[in-house]
């Protein structure tokens, strides 16, 4: 395709290829990078409110960032903890988790499809 375009670059101008990757549910973003961060951060602290101060979000965005994932999903990906000595806090479920590397397999998927097209449109625009 970039043949295709050939006519259209600058000769020695340097072209990238760009995107960003995400999932969504019924026109809905579902599940992206800040999603995956904000559930891995959840899993390291324990608590959806120290994720999103790392993240420098807001509680209330978080929240709603957990609540249409729980809702989106066929199980729930965030669950609270009730209690106990800490006073409760949040883990992430298995299910998570198994999306967190799916993420990441298509990630990588991804990044390799806008490399290979930054190369074809590098490769032309030095014709």
């Amino acid at each position: 395709m970039a043949a295709s375009i050939r006519h259209l670059l600058k000769e020695g101008s340097q072209y990238e290829v760009k995107g960003t990757l995400w999932i969504e549910c019924e026109k809905e973003r579902f599940f992206g990078p800040g999603r995956v961060e904000l559930l891995q951060r959840i899993d390291a602290s324990g608590s959806i409110r120290k994720a999103a101060a790392e993240m420098g979000m807001s509680y209330k965005k978080a929240w709603e960032m957990i609540t249409a994932v729980n809702t989106q999903a066929v199980r729930p990906l965030v669950v609270a903890k009730v209690g106990g000595e800490k006073g409760g806090g949040s883990v992430i479920t298995d299910e998570a988790r198994e999306l967190i590397a799916y993420h990441a397999q298509l990630r990588e998927r991804f990044l390799a499809f806008l490399e290979k097209e930054t190369n074809d449109i590098v490769m032309y625009s030095k014709i």
